[in-house]
């Protein structure tokens, strides 16, 4: 069967529609979504695992399926991939680092990669991300970085640098990251996709490597709200499995999308979230601001605190984690990644409890503004994509580190674990995107998910397929 369409460019409901519709199978999809991996990966160097035999027999029984007269579940014949600390059956969980690769391969997927793949979702592999997903840059030691699809002399943004660049390239139109500083964020704004980081406790966690227990979270990074809604929807759910998870009730968000926004109470976040970027940052919020007819600005106290803290409680935790395998083989590490495990190793007790109780306090405070406001509007990241090299910026004419400030706008908020869809904005004139956070009260994925639908719909935010040169 010949493709009516380019798959490369269709989002993961339009690609789930064609195939219930019979206007492509599963399986020709597969293949071009293999195709064009194999032409692309060289140059962004998304994926570090591609899963093609099973990802065929996936689709053949899709369309097998179909060809039954069965009905077909919501992702029916959708390529997706996933972030290489996920659990893929038959791989070793790498998590970025060149330790975890001997480690056995997984015996079972994760449970967010098994809940795809039951609604029919076909998955290609494992992506490229930064050494157990300390990072904000994309860049990785041993796997070579994640470059840029929209300017491969730009970095992706990280944790989850490839899966931004593989959505981004049209490579797959739905992919899995994990965000527990800003990692889906962050690559959201500089690959220009739509992102969401839900509520902590949100969702399964099972099957993953962790980095922070404190604040990991998972989600999905799309070109539509749509589809960040069904993956949202369809990874909803208890588990056995993760004992952290909180018991609260599948809150389905699709049926949401396309409501007004009549209401609905927008807050400008000021003071903190109004430093420290550059001019496009400002401005995106602005374009957003002026699309909802927000003109409050909302003050989060402290917010520059709670960013300490949650830094000094990311470096012990994740220290901790790792301390045995920097003692006993730090030669494999990343030299940047080790050396910030072995600071974080030091850091006294007393700091990271008093680091909780400033994060305890910030939590209280967010309650407080979200009694008045129902959506809160943040910049994503301080700038555009910087070029692979950089290693510093100015930021209000202080030159800084690049890499720790890359999340300098969105660790206050995975701290105390609010869900936070980031949207991509495309300012007049630039050649790259940016992201904008689009931040709800804990369990309101609902309606962050609904402003972001807004925004795309009024044409304000939008996600487009990178042109390449393979």
């Amino acid at each position: 069967m010949s493709l009516l369409f380019d798959p490369s460019l269709g989002t993961a409901t339009e690609i789930a529609d064609a195939v219930r519709s019979g206007t492509a199978s599963a399986s020709d999809i597969a293949r071009t979504a293999l195709d064009r991996i194999a032409a692309m990966n060289p140059v962004l160097n998304a994926f570090t695992d591609v899963t093609a035999e099973r990802a065929l027999a996936k689709a053949e029984a899709v369309d097998a399926a179909r060809a039954r007269g069965e009905a077909l579940p919501p992702l029916a014949g959708v390529p997706f991939a996933v972030k290489n600390l996920f659990d893929i059956e038959g791989l070793p969980t790498r998590a970025g680092s060149k330790i975890n690769r001997e480690r056995t391969p997984a015996v079972h997927d994760a449970t967010l990669v098994a809940r795809l793949d039951a609604a029919g979702a076909v998955l290609l592999g494992g992506l490229n991300m930064g050494e157990y997903a300390y990072d904000f840059t994309g860049q990785n030691a041993h796997d070579g970085n994640a470059r840029n699809p929209h300017d491969t002399r730009r970095m992706t943004g990280g944790s989850s640098g490839g899966s931004g660049g593989a959505v981004a390239s049209g490579m797959v139109p739905l992919a899995l990251g994990s965000d527990t500083n800003g990692s889906i964020r962050v690559p959201s704004s500089f690959c220009g996709l739509f992102g969401l980081k839900p509520t902590y406790g949100r969702l399964s966690r099972a099957g993953t490597f962790p980095f922070v227990a404190s604040f990991d979270h998972l989600g999905p990074m799309a070109r539509s709200t749509a589809d960040l809604a069904l993956a949202f929807d369809i990874c909803q759910g208890p588990d056995p499995l993760d004992p952290h998870l909180a018991r609260r009730p599948v809150t389905p968000t699709m049926p949401e999308l396309g409501k007004a926004l009549d209401g609905l109470r927008f807050g400008i976040l000021g003071d903190h979230f109004k430093r420290n970027g550059h001019p496009e940052a400002f401005a995106a919020v602005d374009v957003v601001a002026r699309a909802l007819g927000a003109t409050r600005e909302v003050v989060l106290p402290e917010a520059a605190r709670a960013r300490a803290a949650a830094f000094v409680i990311a470096a012990a935790e994740g220290a901790a984690l790792h301390l045995d395998r920097v003692r006993s083989r730090p030669q494999d590490f990343d030299p940047d990644t080790r050396d910030r495990f072995i600071a974080g190793a030091m850091i006294p007790a007393a700091w990271v409890i008093k680091a909780q109780k400033v994060r305890r306090w910030f939590k209280d405070r967010a309650a407080e503004v979200f009694a008045d406001h129902d959506i809160l509007i943040a910049p994503a990241t301080p700038c555009f994509a910087p070029t692979q090299d950089q290693k510093t910026l100015v930021l209000d004419g202080v030159e800084m580190m690049l890499r720790p400030n890359m999340g300098i706008f969105t660790q206050p908020l995975s701290c105390i674990g609010l869900p936070v869809a980031t949207v991509p904005i495309w300012l007049d004139g630039a050649a790259l995107p940016i992201g904008v956070q689009i931040v709800a009260a804990p369990w309101r994925e609902d309606l962050a998910l609904r402003v972001s639908a807004a925004l795309e719909g009024m044409g304000v935010a939008k996600s487009i397929v990178a042109e390449v040169m393979a």
